[in-house]
């Protein structure tokens, strides 16, 4: 299937207002912190969070989703077989954006951030999933058939054999590592205090755009693992969905090699207890997973050959250079 032209307009558009409302609270919080590096040891967990009366509401996660709702835009813009790439940018949103309805009402968020800045953040939370929800809307109602020889050549690609296998080894792996530790921290936390990883609380250090631990890793890690069976079925989702997750997976594990790396955690390995070994390997892990995914991924995939469901168009045959009597 195809996307109308209309329909590619308007996925890039809805991307490019997703990407603006992004992109202002990041230059809102460039305006607070000394120099960008400050904004980035905000993300990583190793600088402060501004200011009482103005505090840095951004997260490394908002970089990726600006990263992917340009990239998705472009992709609309450029190619006719977009509407899979639409439909992860959509589902990345809603699954990010959706935890901050409650976190945003909730009382002790008053105790970090003023009303009006808490409200602007809720209004923004409720049009991106509202523009979330339009992109998927988009991909659904703008398909349709190929119609013309030269549609039939711009079918949606799926992963190589090689890719579908690194991807499904890779991504397997990555969604295994997120849920061990999350039922690591099950074992080890009462019952109230886990479900705060999901819903959040007043002492679970979270900005005002942020995503719940607990449901950022949960996210990413269903992502990961309906990716790589999409991509042992060489299913078209696979690569635009693989590379959401895989920019989730190097986000999460590049956050926490920045720690590692700013502690000596990694130099001194050895003499660490073996919890804290594991936890920096699952980093590097994560870390190195999602940069070969993204570059193995990003690669063009194998056309389609025919649609499921649609006939491709027959045409007669040419006529011979010397037609028999009667033809």
């Amino acid at each position: 299937m195809t996307l109308t032209r209309g329909a590619r307009i308007a996925g890039a558009v809805l991307c490019a207002a997703l990407a603006l409302v992004v992109g202002a609270w990041i230059t809102r919080d460039l305006t607070i912190v000394d120099d960008p590096l400050g904004l980035w040891r905000f993300w990583t967990g190793a600088g402060g969070g501004g200011t009482a009366s103005a505090p840095l509401a951004t997260t490394l996660e908002d970089l990726l989703l600006l990263a992917v709702y340009v990239t998705v835009a472009g992709a609309a813009l450029r190619s006719p077989v977009a509407a899979s790439a639409l439909v992860a940018a959509g589902v990345v949103t809603l699954a990010v954006r959706l935890p901050g309805l409650w976190v945003l009402s909730s009382s002790w968020m008053g105790l970090r951030a003023t009303d009006e800045l808490r409200m602007r953040a809720l209004y923004c939370a409720f049009a991106s999933l509202g523009l979330g929800v339009g992109l998927l809307i988009t991909a659904a109602a703008g398909r349709r058939a190929p119609s013309a020889p030269g549609d039939w050549e711009r079918t949606p690609t799926r992963p190589a054999q090689g890719v579908s296998a690194l991807a499904f080894l890779l991504l397997g792996a990555g969604a295994a590592v997120l849920t061990a530790w999350e039922v690591n921290a099950a074992t080890r936390s009462r019952g109230t205090d886990y479900l705060d990883r999901y819903t959040g609380s007043w002492d679970v250090l979270l900005p005002l755009l942020g995503t719940p631990p607990g449901w950022l890793a949960a996210v990413t890690a269903v992502l990961a693992l309906v990716s790589a069976f999409g991509a042992i079925f060489h299913a078209v989702f696979a690569r635009p969905l693989g590379l959401v997750a895989a920019l989730l997976l190097l986000g999460t594990g590049g956050r926490g090699v920045d720690f590692a790396v700013r502690n000596d955690l990694v130099a001194r390995l050895g003499e660490l207890p073996t919890s804290d070994q594991l936890l920096v390997l699952s980093w590097l892990f994560e870390t190195a997973a999602g940069a070969v995914l993204l570059l193995a991924l990003a690669r063009r995939g194998e056309r389609e050959e025919g649609l499921v469901g649609w006939q491709q168009p027959s045409y007669p045959p040419p006529p011979p250079s010397s037609p028999p009597p009667g033809w």
